[in-house]
């Protein structure tokens, strides 16, 4: 026998509490008609009630709640194998983790945003494998495609600035990892996921995403910050801030390119949405676009269902509770 839940069992108290205060109310009953009146006079005065039976709705009420509390801890015994199938596409999120990405015109940063949305991602996943690659000047694969959604966000919670060494900003290294990484053999149910700022330091993304749509992957991009830009601030060792620079010394400004976000997204027949403070842009995108895509059906495997058993305690506990109502304490 195994129970499906389990934290029920606190009610055990509620139990225990009852019975102590049956035991205490007939013992102080006994011992106020003690004080109040003679034995015999007793017998005349009690003529009426019949303490046998008020011991047995006592007993009746505290089995019938003990019974409805043993079924919500699902009982079950006995079990059968099913087959169990499962639908979705294979998903990789390509993150840039470029120090343009610590720009904070949108909050707390562009980079803790994404994290943060991407976490609330994984919860419309239902089937769906995610996989994450970590880009700057170059791309590394930090969780390959899985359903373990524990896993994908571990991985994610340790991608920072620092995860890539090499500077700058690539988004055809990210889609080159991103080829790489992908099943070989399947031709659709591929999505690529780009959330950057749309900087790209070698100029060679378009035609990376061509050869991305020929091996049938779709590129959507989340174009995050704003066409204005911010600068960026680098937190030093001592804690204090100071302003990035480029070569000749003049502090580094980070504004979202859509351009080339937009044309990535067109060429793979995939989708561009701009990210702002108030909606990141990744349900919609699910919502809107991945939910309604075609899925591929995963290899099924069998899984044990156990037989629920809470029916029976359930109703033995009404039962026993419904005679308690009907019993009545009064003698005929």
């Amino acid at each position: 026998m195994r129970f499906a839940q389990p934290y029920f069992t606190l009610f055990i108290f509620v139990i225990l509490g009852l019975i102590l205060f049956y035991i205490r109310a007939f013992w102080m009953r006994k011992r106020i008609q003690d004080k109040f009146a003679q034995k015999g006079l007793l017998v005349e005065l009690l003529a009426q009630v019949d303490l046998g039976r008020q011991r047995i709705k006592a007993i009746l009420l505290i089995l019938g709640l003990t019974l409805c509390f043993f079924a919500l801890l699902r009982p079950q015994w006995g079990f059968k194998w099913q087959e169990v199938k499962r639908k979705g596409l294979d998903i990789i999120i390509a993150l840039d983790t470029s120090k343009s990405m610590l720009a904070t015109d949108i909050k707390p940063s562009r980079l803790e945003r994404a994290k943060l949305a991407i976490g609330d991602f994984t919860q419309n996943l239902k089937g769906d494998r995610a996989g994450l690659i970590a880009f700057a000047g170059s791309a590394f694969l930090s969780c390959p495609l899985t359903i373990d959604y524990g896993g994908f966000l571990l991985s994610l919670e340790n991608v920072d600035v620092h995860t890539i060494p090499r500077g700058g900003t690539s988004i055809s290294s990210a889609i080159k990892e991103a080829i790489r990484s992908y099943p070989a053999g399947e031709s659709k149910f591929k999505v690529l996921i780009v959330i950057t700022d749309g900087e790209d330091h070698d100029g060679d993304a378009l035609g990376l995403a061509q050869e991305a749509k020929k091996e049938g992957i779709i590129i959507c991009c989340i174009g995050i910050g704003t066409k204005e830009g911010e600068l960026v601030f680098l937190e030093q060792e001592d804690g204090r801030k100071e302003f990035l620079k480029d070569n000749a010394g003049n502090a580094v400004k980070s504004s979202l390119n859509e351009d080339l976000l937009q044309k990535i997204s067109l060429a793979t027949g995939g989708t561009y949405i701009r990210s702002t403070n108030t909606n990141f842009g990744l349900d919609l995108l699910y919502q809107g676009r991945l939910s309604k895509m075609e899925k591929r059906e995963f290899e099924g495997k069998m899984n044990k269902f156990y037989e629920e058993r809470f029916q029976l305690p359930l109703f033995l506990g009404l039962i026993l509770l419904a005679l308690e109502i009907i019993i009545s304490d009064r003698k005929k």
